[in-house]
């Protein structure tokens, strides 16, 4: 197989009103308000996109290191859980550190989106933003790992 290189550029950036200095170590509470704002050269770009209640935007994790080779670890270091390898987990840690999220639309002002329900730090570069569309991307019928269902229980307790 041939090795190829791709690049990506940025179309905006996350903004968190109220931080002024991003701390990659704080929690950042992904149902808080958030700003995608995207570069004004973009702007025409978003034009109908007001009309979905959800986007789906991909984002590059500028401030992770990333993972240059295979691991299996116990997500979130968590002793109770089953050793699992990276791509089977959400980890940040990544060959190619992408985040995916699918936040609610709150409401577009000009280049700006409005969302809630998206997991990343401020000034996190967005790469991509599309309408959510359930036919497409909605699976009833997927599951998930025993792991994960009890992952998510412990973390349901824990707010």
């Amino acid at each position: 197989m041939t090795t190829l290189w791709y690049r990506v550029q940025p179309i905006g950036l996350v903004r968190r009103p109220g931080v002024e200095v991003p701390d990659s170590e704080a929690f950042y509470d992904p149902q808080v308000e958030t700003a995608l704002d995207i570069l004004p050269r973009w702007e025409a770009a978003l034009e109908g996109i007001e009309e979905y209640s959800h986007l789906l935007v991909i984002v590059w994790l500028d401030r992770v290191t990333r993972a240059r080779k295979p691991r299996v670890f116990a997500p979130e270091g968590r002793s109770d859980l089953p050793e699992v390898g990276l791509f089977a987990t959400r980890t940040p840690r990544r060959p190619n550190p992408l985040g995916v999220s699918t936040p609610r639309l709150l409401r577009r002002e000009g280049p700006t989106l409005w969302v809630n329900g998206i997991d990343a730090w401020p000034d996190t570069p967005i790469i991509d933003v599309k309408g959510y569309a359930p036919r497409d991307d909605l699976h009833p019928d997927a599951t998930v790992p025993d792991w994960l269902s009890r992952l998510w229980t412990l973390h349901d307790a824990e707010r």
